[in-house]
């Protein structure tokens, strides 16, 4: 896989390169059908993401008169104040354009935006640049679990690519950190790049708490599956129990038996990974089965102050791995707090404003990033956020608990 530069690197044309470089390299694998299905609404055609992304970059950045006017309407997401949308859960209907022609639009649009490199003109949408960078990389991840989702529907069972060992090292042992009560400062404190809804930095009092030096392990979750765990309406969330009902939840996403359904295709459970693809719900309920809790955000990010590491999108393992002690990477963690805006926010003005403040209901914060994540777009203030119920990103599990 290509190499991501990092945020700060001095040459903004050769990191645009690289970002767009590393979304062609994701969709490489795949033929043009796997690239145009969408199966379920709340995932994405590759030949969507791929459209959506140069969109982006043609109707913030560059601005003017678009390459096809109809592509202002089929590649727009949720930006109500540029106009019309194609429906979300249509997205798999559009046999039209072609792949080729989708990449051709990328061509188109990369062709652009290195002359306005080669202008002083960049230095003026360089925040904005610099967002459709950060958000170009999050639809990386999500190409990947798109994919993983839409090929786990396949009685085929394809793998994305090449034959990759998934042997993992020995689990370490299940140890605690300690952190003492206080008065902390949260959210992006800069230098480079953060989104919006990690601002503004502010001060929060966290009780005395531990974290977990790990994410739970498939081992753990089987224990508290074969302990009943889905059958026990004490462990869950009123709302959570009638969809564990509802939809027959017995364990996470991709179980099948002692089998795991990974990008690599259908492997052994290895005991010693992270668990993924478990929701808020199941990883609640987990931690009131193992006596504790998830973590606040703000114990999360007063944990991870610490190196950068992990399991990350450019290993190319494309699955969680053991032995690490990292609070970063394997697999997104949820955390107990409600996705809502931090004291003093304020969304930015225009469409542009409409990428994150809006969607502050309902839903969760996660942290950490994940196997599929580009390690040059997560940091410690980064905030992901999904609704409970939702299962199909790298979510996993990391325990807190009370002193």
């Amino acid at each position: 896989m290509p190499a991501i530069l990092p945020a700060e690197h001095h040459d903004p044309a050769a990191r645009y390169a690289a970002v767009r470089a590393q979304t062609e390299a994701l969709a490489a694998p795949l033929s043009a059908e796997d690239c145009a299905l969408q199966s379920m609404p709340d995932a994405s055609p590759v030949k969507w993401h791929l459209g959506h992304t140069a969109w982006f970059f043609e109707t913030f950045v560059l601005g003017g008169r678009p390459w096809k006017e109809e592509f202002r309407i089929l590649f727009n997401s949720y930006y109500v104040g540029v106009g019309a949308r194609h429906p979300r859960p249509e997205r798999g209907l559009l046999s039209r354009p072609s792949l080729e022609e989708v990449r051709a639009y990328r061509g188109n649009v990369d062709e652009r935006m290195q002359a306005l490199f080669r202008s002083a003109a960049w230095r003026e949408r360089a925040a904005l640049i610099e967002l459709g960078l950060n958000h170009e990389q999050q639809h990386q991840e999500l190409i990947l679990t798109d994919v993983k989702h839409l090929f786990s529907r396949n009685p085929l069972l394809p793998s994305y690519g090449k034959d990759v060992d998934l042997k993992s090292n020995t689990v370490s042992p299940a140890g605690w950190r300690s952190f003492p009560a206080g008065v902390r400062e949260i959210g992006h404190a800069g230098p480079g790049f953060a989104f919006d809804n990690e601002t503004p930095r502010h001060r929060v009092f966290a009780d005395e708490f531990e974290i977990a030096e790990r994410l739970v392990t498939n081992a753990e979750y089987r224990t508290f599956i074969d302990d009943g765990g889905y059958r026990r309406p004490e462990l869950w969330l009123s709302e959570g129990w009638d969809l564990r009902r509802a939809q027959g939840w017995g364990s996470p996403l991709y179980w099948r038996d002692d089998a795991e359904f990974t990008l690599h295709g259908l492997r052994p459970i290895d005991p010693a990974v992270p668990v993924a693809h478990v929701s808020y719900f199941e990883a609640d309920a987990y931690a009131r089965w193992a006596a504790a809790r998830l973590p606040t955000e703000a114990e999360w990010e007063i944990a991870a102050r610490h190196a950068l590491d992990g399991n990350f999108l450019e290993s190319g393992r494309l699955h969680p791995a053991a032995g690490s002690a990292s609070l970063f990477g394997d697999a997104w963690q949820w955390t107990a707090s409600a996705y809502a805006p931090y004291p003093g926010f304020r969304a930015a003005s225009g469409a542009v404003g409409e990428y994150n403040g809006k969607f502050m209901v309902n839903q969760y914060v996660l942290r950490g990033g994940s196997c599929a994540t580009p390690a040059s777009h997560v940091r410690s203030s980064y905030r992901n956020f999904f609704p409970a119920a939702a299962r199909w990103q790298f979510s996993g599990i990391r325990l807190a608990r009370n002193t």
